[in-house]
């Protein structure tokens, strides 16, 4: 009779999960990009038996964009929580906002600066640099910590590859890929940016 039990509540559980991903796939869900733009599936196992997996998104998922690389660029450090959290404390550290600035004064972390990924080279200076010629001089850099609204957020990866072409020493470029996302999803605290 337990055997019986135990049987019915695996199909159940079968029929259940078959429902919730048949209505997750429905017409109105919104499928995203997995690694490029136009590239909304990829296939585990062969064609004959393969399963596609997907992105949609969803409530938590906040943001469009592709899942981005661990490392931006060559030289750059990969940081999380446990990292980001001394940083917000350290006089050489700028824990830099790379979001567009409507985004940084909605919530960011704690201490953070407004960097919009397509401007950052109006910042150089207020990032320790120095207009040299026709380049910039970044002996002084402070050590940047660079974020954006997390994994698949396409910001934070442009800017810092924009600042390593500008002579942004990679080696003090620190890349927080969890942003904003992350940061929220685990609970920790955000204000309002400011200036």
């Amino acid at each position: 009779m337990k055997r019986i039990k135990n049987i019915m509540l695996i199909v159940l559980l079968l029929l259940t999960s078959t429902a919730l991903h048949a209505q997750s796939d429905s017409q109105d869900t919104e499928y995203l990009d997995l690694f490029e733009y136009q590239d909304p599936t990829f296939i585990v196992g062969s064609a004959e038996k393969g399963l596609e997996i997907h992105r949609v998104m969803r409530p938590c998922g906040k943001n469009h964009g592709f899942l981005q690389p661990l490392i931006p660029a060559q030289g750059v450090t990969l940081v999380g929580e446990r990292e980001m959290l001394p940083a917000l404390n350290d006089k050489d550290t700028l824990i830099v906002d790379m979001r567009l600035e409507n985004e940084f004064f909605v919530e960011t972390i704690p201490t953070a600066i407004s960097v919009p990924y397509l401007d950052v080279e109006s910042h150089m200076e207020e990032l320790g640099c120095q207009r040299k010629d026709t380049q910039w001089e970044c002996i002084n850099g402070k050590k940047l910590y660079a974020f954006c609204n997390g994994p698949v957020c396409t910001k934070s990866p442009i800017g810092i590859r924009k600042l390593i072409s500008l002579g942004y020493p990679a080696e003090k470029i620190f890349y927080y890929r969890g942003g904003m996302l992350v940061w929220s999803a685990i609970g920790l605290t955000m204000v309002k940016g400011d200036f």
